[in-house]
């Protein structure tokens, strides 16, 4: 496990001070009000969407391959939306890792299941393994989560060490570790040992580990085979959530989904097809709010051409 990083002098090179400059930037910005927080995240949202041009053809190309039965029309607006969601990211970021318990508090409120599964899991010391896709509001939603059920997140380390101490200190303000997404034996111990541990199945991880299994409308989504291994090895319960923001800068829900106290184990084809179905009804939760712009499907079987 990853305890709090210390800073170093070493972190003051020249090399670091864009970075430290951008992150006072982003310091100084989100001490405004929420509402007008929201407009200006949006609104760099549409600069986003002006000028990346690579990531704007990413996203609709997986919007195009998840929801054909979409017309031209109605997939533009939804491209857009999305994009202010991206320009919100960033904004959550800053909020995510600098704003106090109290202020974040004023701001989210809990739907869905509400956390008595999850508090009755952690009293039974049951591991819970929090299903966390990879929304826009991720950070945000980790810290949202966090303050409810404190629990051990699965990151990959940044390059930028000054990046990586500022991640892991925001996101450790309200849980109780970070952990290498590599570190599969650490996951499993800390799972058996009662924990929550948040991990996101639902990018493309590569060839390595992975099957090929539907997700929407693609037939062949390279998917992990990691929550099989980790449900399998640990017996945990599987509790997925989604943090949704509300329109016109009213703030968050932690959306909690029903548990899943005996998740199909049977093998890693049969889990990862189950869990890309849970996927995808927390992704129409929040369609504008995911994070449409990776390569989802660059990974292909054998022999089969580039979707991209």
């Amino acid at each position: 496990m990853t305890h709090l990083p210390k800073f170093s002098a070493a972190l003051l090179h020249p090399r670091y001070w864009l970075t430290w400059f951008g992150v006072g930037l982003l310091w100084l910005l989100i001490q405004l009000p929420y509402p007008l927080l929201y407009r200006l995240g949006c609104g760099l949202g549409h600069l986003a969407h002006r000028f990346m041009k690579r990531r704007v053809r990413i996203t609709h190309r997986n919007l195009e391959l998840c929801f054909p039965e979409m017309s031209e029309p109605e997939r533009q607006v939804l491209l857009k939306k999305n994009f202010e969601s991206v320009g919100m990211g960033l904004i959550e970021t800053g909020m995510a890792w600098f704003w106090s318990d109290k202020r974040m508090a004023r701001w989210f409120d809990v739907a869905g299941t509400g956390m008595e599964p999850v508090h009755q899991l952690q009293a039974q010391k049951t591991g819970v393994l929090l299903i966390g896709i990879h929304f826009l509001t991720l950070e945000i939603g980790a810290r949202m989560f966090g303050m409810q059920a404190p629990g051990i997140g699965v990151y990959r380390p940044n390059d930028n060490p000054v990046i990586d101490l500022l991640q892991t200190w925001g996101r450790m303000r309200s849980n109780k570790q970070m952990i290498d997404r590599k570190d599969l034996k650490g996951m499993i111990r800390a799972l058996k040992n009662g924990e929550v541990l948040w991990y996101a199945p639902d990018h493309d991880y590569g060839r390595r580990s992975s099957v090929f299994v539907p997700f929407f409308a693609v037939d062949q989504a390279a998917t992990t085979t990691g929550t099989w291994m980790l449900a399998k090895m640990s017996k945990a319960a599987v509790v997925p959530f989604v943090p949704r923001r509300k329109p016109d800068g009213k703030g968050y829900e932690l959306i909690m989904l029903e548990p899943e106290y005996s998740p199909p184990i049977h093998d890693a084809e049969t889990t990862a097809r189950w869990m890309n179905g849970v996927i995808e009804k927390c992704i129409m939760l929040a369609p504008e709010q995911y994070m449409w712009l990776h390569r989802r499907f660059k990974t292909r079987p054998e022999g089969m051409p580039s979707r991209y």
